[in-house]
């Protein structure tokens, strides 16, 4: 996506050389510094069965041992 944004002469300047510094383009290095701005922002999910088992009457581990223990028989 493109966006226009006003970028300060002096911050213009600075991320200028730095891309001359780099070799690579002022838009990458805005890019990379968005991303690394939002990272700390990114939301964190639990994973989709956390917490599933929390309501069942039985101990999760009782459970386990419960059906393992059909295998000897």
């Amino acid at each position: 996506m493109r966006t226009l944004v006003d970028i300060p002469e002096e911050e213009l300047t600075l991320l200028n050389r730095l891309s001359k510094a780099q070799n690579t383009s002022r838009a990458e290095l805005v890019r990379q510094a968005i991303t690394l701005f939002l990272q700390p922002h990114k939301e964190t999910r639990p994973l989709p069965g956390f917490g599933a088992w929390k309501d069942h009457p039985e101990d999760g581990l009782a459970y386990q041992e419960r059906l393992r223990a059909e295998w000897d028989r």
